[in-house]
C-alpha cells in the first residue's frame, strides 16, 4: 500500500466532494418529489433529472474509489472504466437527441455546450486516470478537475430545471 500515499493527501478534499454529492443526489430526490407533477409531465425535466442524478451517482462512485485504501494502479483502472462509463451518457445522449431525434432535445434544454462540458470532463478524468499510473500527483490533479467541471455542471443544469419548474408553477397560478 506504500504506492498509495500521494493518494492520501486528498483525502478530506474526496470525503467534501463525496458527501456533496451524495447530499446533491438527495436534494434531487427532494425537489422531485415536491415538484413530481411538473417532472413526469414534462420530459425536460424528467430527462435533466434523471442524468443530473447519473452523472451525480459517478461523482459519488469516484470519491469512494479514491477513499478506499488501494494501490495507485488499481484506483487508475477503476477511474478510468467508470469515466468511460460516465462519458457513454453524454455521448449517447447526444446521438439520441441531435442525430435521431432532434425535436426532443429543445424541449428537453438540451443544449451542445453542456453536451460538450460533461464529455470534456468525463475525457479529462480518463486522462487523469491513465496518468495515475506514471505520476499520481498529476494524474490526481486533472482527476479533481474532472470531477470538479462534472460537480459545477450538473448543479447549473439542475438549477436550471429549478428554475423551470418554479415557471411551470408560477403560469399555473396565473391562469
Amino acid at each position: 500500500m506504500e504506492s498509495a500515499e500521494p493518494i492520501r493527501a486528498w483525502h478530506d478534499l474526496y470525503v467534501m466532494l463525496g458527501t456533496s454529492s451524495a447530499a446533491l443526489i438527495g436534494l434531487i430526490f427532494v425537489a422531485a418529489s415536491l415538484h413530481l407533477g411538473d417532472v413526469v409531465s414534462n420530459p425536460a425535466f424528467r430527462i435533466r433529472a434523471y442524468h443530473a442524478t447519473l452523472y451525480l451517482l459517478t461523482l459519488l462512485v469516484e470519491a469512494v474509489l479514491v477513499l478506499v485504501p488501494q494501490p495507485v494502479g488499481v484506483l487508475g483502472a477503476q477511474l478510468c472504466v467508470l469515466n468511460l462509463i460516465g462519458l457513454w451518457a453524454p455521448l449517447s445522449t447526444a446521438y439520441r437527441y441531435y442525430y435521431e431525434d432532434r425535436v426532443p432535445s429543445h424541449r428537453a434544454g438540451i443544449t451542445m455546450a453542456r453536451t460538450i462540458t460533461y464529455s470534456v470532463a468525463y475525457l479529462i478524468g480518463i486522462s487523469g486516470a491513465i496518468t495515475l499510473f506514471e505520476s499520481p500527483h498529476w494524474g490526481m490533479y486533472l482527476v479533481t478537475a474532472s470531477y470538479t467541471t462534472l460537480l459545477v455542471t450538473v448543479v447549473l443544469g439542475t438549477w436550471a430545471v429549478a428554475l423551470g419548474t418554479a415557471e411551470t408553477d408560477r403560469a399555473e397560478k396565473g391562469r
